[in-house]
């Protein structure tokens, strides 16, 4: 049996407590298969060595970063021009020629570390823009083994990707895979578009993506993400006799609660959420005292200023509509930057009759599908959904609003917090029985079947051979082999063009 091996900025350690979403997904993954997981330890430092720990069947492998490398590749490169760019932002983009030498020297750090640890059977999963250029850094390294990336944010059109001035060599390492995935089929759609374009791509059917005269291929497909259906459900009854879930509920005294819960950052579309509450106050007095926002958002990436300026913004914007709607007895806007357990987060889902998710781009956005399976499912409360986030393409019994109109998310607020019964449970019998059918688990077996080739697909190892070959292509300086990989593995099944 092939052991996995999955690689991702950060590793969750075992001895931390990381509920729900990708960690999860993974480390049942690995237990089931055995293998290892490889990233930064989420420490800064001067010690460069590798650290293992092993947990059952299961190697955890870490390095720590130098301060350097920390802010170049990560606060840098990663966060303030890889980020803002695939959430279309590209006012935001903030690209330095220095902070992308440091995204290359600390992807070639992952590249140098990794490659002695892996065998020819092993199965590589690679997760996310941090780490597009690893797969052809570990060809180039004689890795034979089968490659897969998953990226996680949304992927916008070739238009604004060629706005990065080294859009070719971060993309045309993908070639490098032998299965490339994404949440949505618009951003599938998205990027056969861009390899046709750009890296003068035929795309089969199949999603095979040939390139270089059709001397190497490589799938790309949609594998939307899920949740722990069950846990998450199972949470929110048992998150009914938690002491924080009680309080929340007294401290409603029988008005409705509107919930947000998100990661401070402005690709969620915070400040126009909060003005559309604003409109939504303003429009309907009828529902003053009868209705409370209570909007969780945790800091994130606090070194980045962009996240500063918008903190101060929220605050402002929350206190300008208390200001102008709060009584003695009823505050409108409750703003939390604090972080809750999943368990209680769960019992809060629960309790709110909207879960308002409004994210200007998501490339799937999780809290959606766990305020649908926290729902008690005799008085289930209604989604109000971005058309924008990914996971709007299965929600689409969701209530779908733009977040650029806020009118209309008032609007779409008012309908969802006067929605009857009915209605509303017709509308969450929908959304659960397609979360149920496409959870975390579902989604990780679906990815590794189809890398694995178990999927019925037929896939072309990019394993390639080791002699000199003229048809190279500069990889920031890397010699990487673009018609074959550069490695020396035969190929496991027939080219596919």
């Amino acid at each position: 049996m092939s052991r996995l091996v999955v690689v991702s900025n950060r590793v969750a350690s075992p001895r931390e407590v990381k509920p729900g979403g990708l960690a999860v997904a993974m480390q049942a993954a690995l237990r089931e298969a055995g293998g290892l997981w490889f990233g930064w330890s989420g420490t800064i430092g001067n010690d460069p060595s590798i650290k293992t720990e092993r947990a059952g069947p299961v190697e955890y492998l870490t390095f720590d970063l130098a301060r350097k490398d920390y802010d170049d590749y990560y606060a840098g490169f990663a966060n303030r021009t890889l980020w803002p760019l695939f959430h279309f932002r590209p006012g935001l983009v903030d690209f330095s020629r220095d902070a992308y030498a440091g995204y290359l020297r600390v992807n070639a750090l992952f590249a140098d570390h990794l490659a002695g640890f892996l065998r020819p059977d092993d199965v590589v999963w690679i997760h996310d823009y941090h780490l597009l250029p690893l797969p052809a850094m570990l060809r180039e390294r004689g890795v034979r083994s089968r490659i897969g990336f998953f990226l996680h944010t949304p992927l916008p059109p070739p238009a604004l990707l060629t706005m990065l001035p080294v859009h070719r060599e971060l993309f045309g390492a993908l070639a490098c895979c032998d299965l490339v995935g994404f949440h949505t089929q618009s951003y599938v759609r998205a990027f056969h578009d861009y390899a046709i374009a750009e890296l003068g791509a035929e795309v089969n059917e199949r999603g095979v993506h040939s390139v270089q005269g059709g001397r190497q291929s490589f799938r790309v497909d949609a594998f939307p993400i899920g949740v722990d259906v069950a846990q998450v459900a199972g949470d929110a009854v048992h998150a009914s006799g938690l002491a924080a879930t009680r309080r929340l509920q007294q401290s409603l005294d029988g008005k409705a609660l509107v919930i947000g819960v998100d990661r401070l950052d402005y690709s969620k579309g915070l400040p126009e959420r909060f003005r559309a509450f604003g409109r939504f106050l303003a429009a309907y007095p009828d529902q003053h005292r009868r209705v409370t926002l209570l909007q969780i958002a945790p800091s994130s990436r606090g070194e980045v200023p962009e996240y500063l300026q918008l903190r101060r913004e929220l605050e402002g914007i929350a206190g300008a509509i208390n200001g102008r709607y709060a009584e003695p007895d009823w505050v409108p806007v409750r703003y939390v930057n604090k972080a809750f357990q999943p368990a209680t987060l769960a019992g809060f889902f629960r309790l709110a009759r909207v879960g308002l998710v409004t994210p200007f781009r998501d490339g799937m956005n999780l809290v959606a599908k766990e305020y649908v399976a926290a729902q008690d499912p005799d008085d289930p409360g209604a989604l109000v959904l971005s058309r924008f986030a990914g996971a709007a393409e299965e929600l689409d019994a969701a209530v779908l609003v733009n977040p650029f109109d806020p009118d209309g998310v008032a609007q779409a607020l008012r309908a969802a917090l006067l929605m009857p019964l009915a209605e509303r449970k017709a509308r969450w019998r929908e959304m659960m029985d397609l979360i149920q059918a496409n959870d975390i688990e579902a989604w990780r077996h679906r990815f590794l079947a189809a890398l694995s080739g178990g999927d019925g697909s037929i896939l072309v190892s990019n394993g390639g051979n080791d002699h000199e070959d003229p048809d190279f292509v500069r990889l920031a300086g890397l010699r990487v082999d673009l018609a074959d990989g550069g490695t020396g593995a035969s190929r496991a099944g027939p080219r596919t063009n």
